[in-house]
């Protein structure tokens, strides 16, 4: 029943993300790049964990942003544009040389209301992003997210960035 509960607070949670993404800039052309003047984002075919090929409409679109902000402190927007349906977030992940953070959506919601280091999800869920330390700017790796389904396959998106 626990993890029912978890799933439908995911879900939903995604929906939520989806729907504010709305108004976001999309490339309405038939490739899958947006470019901004700061970065190249690109929409990635999910990597199916399980071997499983997956279908062509399972693609994940999630638009990274590293536009300054007039804000202090390090971090980069997330917006995720397009979901498989029937999966839900359930993990982010920085991967590179010098750091490892794994985030689940409880601990990027609880990043969300306390403004601690990580990926974080405001707590209207209208928000996503990663904070970082000055110690990291620069440095190069892999953001990683993971989406489940109800039967506990997963799908991937993995992006290479280099740190603002």
């Amino acid at each position: 029943m626990k993890f029912k509960k978890k799933f439908i607070f995911i879900t939903a949670l995604s929906v939520v993300l989806l729907a504010s993404a709305c108004g976001a800039n999309s490339n309405n052309g038939t490739g899958n790049q947006i470019n901004t003047p700061s970065n190249t984002i690109e929409a990635l075919p999910p990597n199916d964990d399980q071997g499983n090929n997956a279908a062509s409409d399972e693609e994940i679109l999630i638009i990274i942003d590293q536009t300054e902000k007039p804000s202090e402190g390090n971090s980069f927007d997330i917006g995720v544009n397009k979901l498989p349906e029937g999966y839900a977030l359930a993990e982010m992940q920085w991967v590179s040389k010098g750091n490892l953070i794994v985030n689940s959506v409880q601990e990027a919601i609880e990043h969300g209301a306390n403004g601690e280091d990580g990926f974080y999800i405001s707590g209207n869920g209208q928000y996503m992003g990663f904070i970082f330390p000055d110690t990291m700017k620069g440095e190069q790796g892999t953001v990683v997210f993971l989406f489940t389904d109800s039967q506990g396959k997963e799908l991937t998106w993995k992006k290479q960035i280099t740190l603002n």
